[in-house]
């Protein structure tokens, strides 16, 4: 199985910033991951 780039934790951070007020194309660029990955993540 593939090795995830993000741990747990910064998964954590990256939604964190979400509920914070970021828009999510924003974080989406910053951390370099799609929009479809951060919502994967949001779901879970």
């Amino acid at each position: 199985m593939k090795r995830s780039r993000f741990t747990q934790e910064q998964i954590i951070g990256v939604l964190k910033e979400h509920q914070a007020g970021a828009t999510a194309p924003e974080l989406c660029r910053k951390h370099g991951i799609s929009e479809a990955t951060f919502y994967a993540w949001r779901s879970k």
